[in-house]
């Protein structure tokens, strides 16, 4: 199995300036990742996303890592105005850049759920056709580019992995799947260790990702916490240091036969370098245990 990363890891740094997003790349591979992926790639000023996308690429051929999936944005419900057509062209054009970094799959989002001046049911197994319809069309066009696309358990609206399973099921199709973040769904009070037996099937990805969890009946502990949708506290957490049942899950996944990439995650408050460096070497320590 693969060890990479999301440089999602390492946003804090990017976004106060103290690391460009393209230095990401030598310090993965530095610390000891196999592979990294991108998560919404910050493109400098004066330069255009499929520009900046192969200067990542031929950094990354340079340091001799490979780039093994880009994550993006998406909604097939609010996204682009509303407009379903719109948003589906918008997310295909991604997937071009997914072919300019070289990466074999593509995440993206399909919604955060109902927006607010929506007139009629507000389910999600009510707006399961839209959704489906809108992952099927980007798919079968990243299919003829060699993109596999996947949706990840993310964003409150479709995280646990009932929806996540539905929506794929819904789809139907052999080029689409899952992205399976181990924490995240915790955000939907879903059971890890039952979430990641049901979504394994589905995985084309997976995600090492640890949380910090109390329960919704103690006080709100303060910043830095978030609250899941049915009201428990989450903090992000060094991989190995928090309440996801880590290596649980990493016997679930291997007992499943995955062998391809499982990438760490890390959205803890401590400091960067040193929160990716030690969930690295716990994540090869707990593997290596599965």
């Amino acid at each position: 199995m693969k060890i990479g990363v999301s440089s999602y890891s390492y946003s804090r740094l990017v976004r106060t300036g103290e690391m460009a997003q393209i230095e990401v790349i030598a310090k993965s591979k530095d610390i000891g990742f196999d592979v990294i992926e991108f998560s919404t790639i910050t493109v400098p000023e004066g330069k255009t996303l499929a520009g900046f996308a192969a200067e990542l690429r031929a950094e990354a051929d340079r340091v001799g890592i490979e780039i093994a999936n880009y994550t993006i944005g998406a909604d097939f419900l609010r996204g682009s105005g509303g407009d379903l057509e719109t948003e589906i062209e918008r997310v295909k054009r991604e997937v071009d850049i997914a072919v300019i970094l070289g990466a074999p799959s593509m995440r993206h989002d399909a919604s955060a759920g109902w927006p607010e001046d929506h007139v009629g049911p507000r389910s999600f197994d009510a707006a399961l056709p839209r959704l489906a319809e809108g992952c099927r069309e980007v798919t079968r066009y990243a299919e003829g580019k060699g993109i596999r696309t996947m949706v990840e358990n993310h964003g409150f609206f479709c995280q646990d992995s009932v929806r996540v399973e539905k929506l794929v099921t819904a789809v139907d199709h052999p080029n689409f799947g899952v992205l399976l973040d181990m924490g995240n769904f915790l955000c939907a009070d879903d059971d890890p260790t039952t979430a990641v037996g049901r979504l394994m099937p589905y995985a084309f990805h997976c995600h090492a990702k640890d949380f910090h969890v109390k329960p919704g009946t103690d006080p709100y502990p303060g910043e830095g916490w978030l609250i899941s949708r049915g009201g428990n506290y989450l903090r992000g957490a060094i991989v190995g240091h928090g309440n996801v049942p880590v290596l649980q899950c990493l016997k679930t996944i291997k007992r499943a036969g995955y062998d391809h990439v499982l990438s760490l995650e890390f959205e803890g408050i401590e400091e960067v370098l040193m929160g990716v460096q030690a969930g690295h070497d716990n994540l090869r320590r707990l593997e290596g245990m599965a």
